[in-house]
């Protein structure tokens, strides 16, 4: 059984600007500096869209991945999927929902993933814990830039 983990963001900039920035190559290589994690392969930069596919080359726990992903479903500017194609995962499947809540623009992420060893007891000691801290770090960078630029 694959594991998920969500985390949920929260800005007062508009739902479209989050998710414009969201959809951004090279607003994601920025937040990704830590892993030196750069796209290889497909689009590699500016915006992704439907269809589209990525191959990330990044360094997470002193071993170097490369994971092609793909935009499977894209609803401007409500919703976007991204599904590992190749890659170091069983399963991989990133869902972006955008929303406004209380004048609020909220982005849920929500990450499926499957383990290919070791199973869940890696899955939830390890990549689960990992995973959550990458992404919110991640979109505090977002967050960043769409405070300090027009988007």
């Amino acid at each position: 059984m694959p594991s998920v983990l969500t985390v949920v963001t929260e800005t007062t900039r508009s739902v479209i600007d989050l998710f414009e920035v969201s959809l951004d190559i090279d607003a994601h290589v920025g937040s990704m500096r830590q892993s030196k994690e750069r796209a290889v392969d497909g689009v590699r930069s500016g915006q992704i869209g439907l269809g589209q596919t990525v191959t990330w080359r990044a360094r997470h726990f002193g071993v170097w991945f490369t994971m092609t992903s793909k935009i499977t479903e894209l609803e401007r500017p409500a919703r976007f999927v991204d599904q590992q194609v190749v890659g170091p995962f069983k399963s991989f499947r990133h869902e972006h929902v955008f929303e406004e809540v209380d004048g609020l623009a909220r982005m849920t992420d929500t990450i499926t993933l499957a383990s290919p060893v070791f199973g869940r007891v890696v899955e939830l000691l390890v990549l689960v814990p990992y995973l959550r801290k990458l992404i919110q770090q991640r979109n505090q960078h977002l967050l960043g830039l769409l405070e300090s630029t027009p988007w």
